[in-house]
């Protein structure tokens, strides 16, 4: 039994990634013409006060959700209650409870979210997300638990990016909605993404079952969710203080080009994201036997995977990065160099990613404090390059880069701590990097070279597919071997379960 079970765990997290990898095609596809709506008619500067708002209400319903999204896992796992529903229900109360009061507050004092004090009264409700952001979050992650990553591909990458996407165009068709219209399409979206999530985890486990609430056991979650909820909320927050930083020192507008570009670069961000669902269920089990060998195996294997798939992906929208941004609009390619600086950033990042699933677990506090370094360092970095930006008389699309360049170094820094501290945790190597990585990405950069002498119309219809087409055919002779092929491999599944 215990030979069969790293294959099992493979196949797993091979079919977890097989399904957000087409979840993440499917947001590509409908975050694009958010993107462009959101460029064309809203224009940069509402996309900067929109996303100064957004910053607060979706790292606040982080931390409402209290860790759920990784911690359910190993409380499901360790099986503290004989009915698993009634463990995701404390999760919700518990959630529901602190995004009430958090939404009640930031509706009183809306200045958090919108430091210039330009907003509408409709732009107010946009707090209501924050309930829905965190309950959706623990649905999701139940959901993963049982290994269903398919509905967080139907909220995350169809339900909720289209509903923003179209809700955004009807809005500002709309004239007493149109100047909140941003607002409006996402919280449209949250709750969308909320209620496809419910759906399906009613199916799978249904109402609470003689389910008694007690304070004392609450306070005890509470207590011991704090450090993974920290821990979540900083890991976030590295992709959204720039932007607050940013904000301090340049023009509405500079801060709208620069969400613009990392949006575009948090496409390749969600290949590694999305596979947190998966891999927390598959290191609970794995950890409660003590098979750090095959933990250590599985980490590399994922880390690898999606290392060699947003490489790629980097490649494709960052070479031909002054066409891709200005798709959005011609004010917006301004902000390529950001661009470029962050994607690199996604990819460095996925060594910490992957690290992190299993130090939530078994270095806890050492791991938070990692997470705040981190995010202290991007903090002080940001401030000084951009000062060195500001002082070099350099206008505000160095300035974004400044900023991109401070996350692609902090990032860097906590994959090499987090990867060196987990191996001395296990006991065994860690490490995401493979020499055919660069054998297949330098010919790519060559055919993105080429692809930008040709007209910007050309530059994304021949330019994209080529990169990603020279790109995947290296990286799949040379660095891809039995087990990572697995990956792609979908009748693997159906032989497991005709075997069980």
């Amino acid at each position: 039994m215990t030979a069969e079970k790293p294959d099992e765990d493979l196949s797993a997290l091979a079919k977890g990634g097989r399904q957000n990898f087409f979840g993440f095609l499917l947001r590509l596809v409908a975050r694009l013409p958010f993107l462009f709506i959101a460029g064309r008619l809203y224009g940069p500067d509402a996309l900067g006060r929109f996303a100064s708002a957004l910053v607060v209400v979706e790292l606040v319903a982080l931390v409402c959700a209290m860790g759920e999204k990784r911690g359910l896992a190993q409380r499901l796992s360790e099986g503290e209650d004989s009915h698993p529903a009634n463990l995701v229900y404390d999760g919700m109360l518990l959630a529901l409870l602190f995004s009430g009061i958090a939404a009640a507050f930031f509706w009183l004092v809306p200045a958090p979210l919108f430091p210039s004090g330009e907003f509408t009264e409709l732009d107010r409700f946009v707090v209501l997300a924050i309930p829905a952001y965190a309950l959706t979050e623990i649905v999701l992650a139940a959901q993963a638990y049982k290994y269903d990553i398919a509905t967080t591909v139907r909220a995350r990458a169809v339900v909720e990016p289209w509903t923003i996407s179209i809700m955004a165009g009807v809005f500002y068709f709309v004239p007493s909605v149109s100047d909140s219209g941003l607002s409006m399409a996402y919280l449209a979206s949250i709750y969308a993404g909320l209620a496809t999530g419910l759906w399906s985890f009613f199916r799978s486990y249904g109402p609470p079952r003689a389910w008694r609430p007690h304070p004392v056991y609450m306070g005890k979650m509470t207590a011991r969710a704090l450090p993974l909820a920290t821990a979540d909320a900083i890991e976030w927050g590295t992709r959204r203080v720039d932007i607050f930083i940013l904000g301090l020192f340049a023009a509405p507008a500079a801060v709208g080009v620069y969400y613009i570009a990392q949006q575009v670069a948090s496409l390749p961000q969600k290949l590694k994201t999305s596979f947190e669902p998966i891999l927390g269920p598959v290191i609970t089990k794995n950890l409660k036997t003590g098979n750090y060998d095959a933990i250590a195996r599985q980490i590399c294997q994922v880390g690898f995977w999606i290392v060699a798939m947003q490489a790629g992906i980097a490649l494709a929208l960052g070479v031909p990065g002054e066409a891709v941004m200005g798709l959005v609009g011609p004010e917006f390619v301004g902000g390529t160099g950001a661009l470029a600086f962050l994607l690199v950033a996604e990819v460095v990042a996925a060594t910490a990613v992957v690290s992190e699933a299993v130090l939530v677990y078994v270095a806890r506090v050492r791991n938070l404090w990692i997470s705040i370094g981190t995010i202290a360092l991007q903090a002080v970095l940001t401030v000084v390059l951009i000062r060195v930006m500001v002082a070099g008389g350099y206008g505000e699309p160095f300035k974004a880069a400044a900023a991109a360049i401070a996350l692609m170094l902090a990032l860097g820094t906590a994959s090499l701590v987090k990867a060196v501290l987990l191996s001395k945790i296990l006991g065994q190597t860690i490490n995401t990097f493979r020499w055919p990585l660069v054998w297949a990405v330098a010919p790519a950069v060559l055919v993105g070279w080429l692809a930008t002498q040709l007209p910007e119309w050309a530059e994304l219809i021949v330019g994209i597919p080529a990169i990603l087409g020279v790109y995947g055919v290296i990286i799949w002779r040379r660095g891809f071997g039995p087990e990572d092929r697995v990956l792609f491999k979908r009748n693997l599944d159906k032989e497991e379960d005709a075997q069980s």
